[in-house]
């Protein structure tokens, strides 16, 4: 079942955290950005799930705006840092990258992850979806990873086996931090069900945040 832990909020501190880059130099923490601006900061499973690489690359689109508006954007994956170098060494974002291999930024935020037991299991092979429209159909979701993946031409690795072994079914989450570290807008994959496994925010609501902070 999934980790009985609430998600931080609007309201709540964010925790610091200190990771390796991906595609900077070095470490980066939360307090390098804070108090000079705004953060916003999205939390994904590792390289295996395509839903995740999409939502970055898709925040990458959105990043000169959220930029214009003072907004630092960050993407903490749960993978090794190699591995994610490696990666995105060949499909670059503007994003602030980092990796985080046994997910303690996810736990810090209280993102939920689940154990796949026998229910879960069984829950998963039951729930069909097919959130950013390019399936023929709505799939299980570990259908639905393997359908994109191959069609993205990508292949899991041995470091990327390692983390699903790790930490099989890690839920994703954003997080946008005023510049006094408070989490003042915050949204969690699957909150309402495993329906809404890959279902992360749109442009549009991130922007309405966004504007709303900066405003």
């Amino acid at each position: 079942m999934a980790d009985l832990l609430t998600p931080l909020g609007p309201g709540d501190r964010a925790p610091d955290f200190t990771l390796a880059s991906a595609n900077r130099d070095g470490t980066i923490s939360l307090g390098d950005f804070l108090p000079k601006s705004p953060v916003l900061v999205g939390l994904f499973r590792g390289l295996h799930c395509p839903f995740c690489r999409r939502q970055i690359f898709q925040l990458g689109a959105q990043q000169p705006a959220l930029a214009e508006l003072g907004i630092e954007t960050v993407a903490i994956l749960n993978a090794q840092p190699d591995r994610a170098r490696l990666y995105f060494r060949y499909h670059p974002t503007p994003v602030v990258l980092l990796a985080d291999p046994e997910a303690r930024t996810h736990r810090a935020f209280a993102v939920p992850s689940f154990e796949v037991d026998a229910v879960v299991a069984a829950a998963l092979a039951t729930t069909r979806i097919n959130p950013t429209g390019e399936l023929a159909e709505p799939l299980p979701p570990l259908e639905a990873n393997v359908v994109l993946n191959a069609r993205d031409g990508f292949e899991l690795t041995e470091a990327d086996q390692a983390i699903i072994q790790g930490n099989p079914a890690q839920l994703a989450g954003h997080f946008l931090i005023d510049r006094n570290g408070v989490i003042r807008w915050a949204r969690v994959e699957a909150v309402r069900g495993l329906g809404d496994i890959g279902k992360f925010p749109t442009p549009a609501e991130i922007s309405s945040a966004a504007r709303s902070l900066a405003g």
